[in-house]
């Protein structure tokens, strides 16, 4: 009879330790981040000093690659308050706030020192258009320059008609500048893209380097095209009914360590990227040079782009604000 009562004891105990360790504030956090990639391995560390910062308080449930869908599932999981927080590019964030994505015109930025200039100036703008939106925008993030990943070589625009491309499915944005070069496209979601370049559906797809060998693109094709097509965004969205219920002193914890947390993701994805275009060279995928005669064509498919979507996909007053930018930015650079 006392042997027992004291498994009842322990395990009335051990129930109550679970309970009592629960956070007051659990943060369901989904992205499209493959589990084994660093980008989980900070997002795990940060969660680690949030909880310890505000003594248990919050916690994180972070569900990677893609578990809870992609991109537009999760902003609808989001609405729904099955999911929190999350992670996205500017395909999710742009469903959002289509503005977001003249950060992603093609052909546009030369260096990532532009592009952080730009971001630090434009912060404040687009939290306050997310906010109004229902979201809190925690952070930047990115994903890097991307490049394009083909089974066969791609010398100018002509090579690049004769391949089937994958065409991120739902995005306005990739999807004009698809037609602009007169690109077949073949529309998926992201989660397919590794199975259609295995089966040949698709013969080339767009991606940062090291996004390339962390969804392992890079085994199904054999050529990178040495000219990148795009600058890809990101950040970290929370949803606006959560952050407003977490207490403001360890809302300040919040917001702290998840903007050290992504400028740190930030700095090791740009060391990455670097990285493991050298990698993949060693892996045997050949770097492409592009011509300046094809460089040229690029160019204007890139303006005639951001003509296009101007005041479609995106305010021409957002445009205009981004290329002031850009030039003030030149133009100091230039004098320095």
């Amino acid at each position: 009879m006392k042997a027992k009562i004291e498994k009842v004891f322990l395990l009335v105990l051990f129930l109550m330790t679970i309970l009592l360790s629960k956070p007051d504030y659990n943060i369901k956090m989904g992205t499209v981040a493959p589990e084994n990639s660093f980008w989980i391995e900070e997002l795990n560390r940060v969660e680690q000093k949030i909880q310890d910062s505000t003594n248990g308080k919050i916690g994180f449930q972070i569900y990677p690659s893609g578990i809870q869908g992609d991109e537009v599932q999760m902003l609808r999981k989001m609405k729904l308050g099955q999911l929190d927080a999350a992670s996205f590019t500017g395909v999710g964030l742009g469903r959002i706030v289509p503005d977001i994505r003249v950060f992603e015109l093609p052909f546009l930025f030369k260096s990532y020192e532009e592009i952080d200039y730009i971001k630090k100036k434009l912060f404040d703008y687009f939290q306050k258009r997310f906010w109004k939106k229902g979201y809190y925008l925690a952070s930047w993030g990115e994903v890097g320059f991307v490049y394009l990943f083909t089974k066969k070589k791609v010398r100018n625009v002509r090579d690049l008609r004769k391949l089937k491309i994958w065409l991120w499915k739902g995005d306005p944005l990739a999807k004009t500048v698809f037609n602009v070069l007169d690109i077949p496209a073949v529309s998926l979601p992201i989660n397919d893209v590794f199975t259609s370049l295995q089966t040949g559906l698709i013969e080339g797809a767009y991606i940062s380097p090291y996004g390339s060998m962390a969804m392992q693109w890079y085994t199904k094709t054999d050529y990178i095209m040495k000219y990148p097509l795009t600058y890809s965004i990101g950040a970290v969205l929370i949803n606006k009914d959560k952050f407003e219920s977490i207490p403001k002193k360890h809302r300040k914890i919040l917001i702290r360590e998840t903007k050290q947390g992504m400028s740190k993701i930030t700095q090791k994805s740009r060391q990455d990227n670097q990285k493991s275009l050298k990698l993949l060279q060693e892996n045997g995928l050949e770097l492409i040079e592009v011509s300046e005669k094809a460089k040229s064509k690029y160019k204007q498919a890139g303006e005639k782009t951001r003509r296009k979507l101007s005041g479609d996909l995106y305010s021409q007053e957002i445009l205009d604000r981004v290329l002031n930018l850009l030039e003030e930015y030149r133009n100091k650079n230039q004098k320095q």
